[in-house]
């Protein structure tokens, strides 16, 4: 190994570090001491302070007066920056095109607007001569569809139907918003756990019945996933349920 990658690697092992020293910090914590990072990275204290200092110095960290340490103003500005740069039509589409490929139906992401539901966006299953009339910008009541019911539990509606859903994090309907149609959704989350819409197949009734809602639910529920990533969510709700 050369000089050079020898110290490229060093390089990239000493940012990894200090990408899960600033990964550490959890929503319930005020401050964390020396101790207590080191035992959340596994690193040794010499090595976390040494990468402690540094981040300080680039206002990642902030030392307080009794040595613990929080998270500095520079995470803030870069989070900021995300929230100005998001795009959802850069990042949903992907993955309906996704769902669309494994399941062979339909897929649509509905956000909550005016009292309802909006398509804000659809990829429509080309192999498939029936399917359900769904265009971007087509707005629908809530009432009736398991998009609608995913944006009523998780903008926490209170009825024990509201309960279950939020429970097992899916939900489905057959006939509910047409007799002859059938979706089955999940949500998807941004920062601080905000609903940022719900991910949803859908299709003819009698195919997605044959099938089994339950079938469908591993694909939504990863895509779901991997979109509140994305998004500055938390996925642990969904990481329970894909193990």
């Amino acid at each position: 190994m050369t000089q050079d990658k020898a110290a490229e690697d060093k390089g990239v092992t000493a940012v990894d570090r200090a990408l899960n020293l600033l990964g550490a910090f959890r929503e319930d914590d005020y401050s964390l001491t020396l101790t207590e990072l080191s035992k959340r990275t596994g690193l040794y204290k010499s090595t976390a302070l040494r990468l402690i200092d540094s981040l300080i110095g680039q206002n990642y960290l902030y030392r307080l007066a009794d040595g613990s340490y929080q998270l500095g103003a520079k995470p803030l500005q870069l989070g900021a920056i995300f929230q100005r740069q998001l795009r959802t039509a850069e990042y949903v589409p992907p993955f309906l095109r996704r769902i669309v490929d494994e399941l062979g139906e339909s897929a649509s992401f509905y956000v909550y607007q005016n009292g309802g539901r909006m398509c804000l966006h659809r990829v429509d299953a080309n192999n498939q001569v029936i399917r359900d009339s769904v265009r971007e910008g087509d707005w629908r009541p809530l009432a009736g569809g398991a998009t609608g019911t995913i944006l009523l539990a998780f903008r926490n509606a209170e009825d024990p139907e509201f309960e279950e859903v939020r429970s097992r994090l899916w939900a489905a309907t057959f006939g509910g918003a047409h007799p002859e149609m059938a979706a089955v959704a999940v949500p998807v989350f941004g920062q601080a756990q905000t609903l940022m819409g719900a991910l949803s197949v859908s299709g003819p009734r009698y195919r997605l019945e044959a099938r089994g809602a339950q079938a469908m639910v591993p694909t939504l529920m990863r895509a779901g996933r991997e979109l509140t990533a994305l998004f500055g969510g938390d996925t642990s709700a969904f990481d329970q349920r894909l193990t």
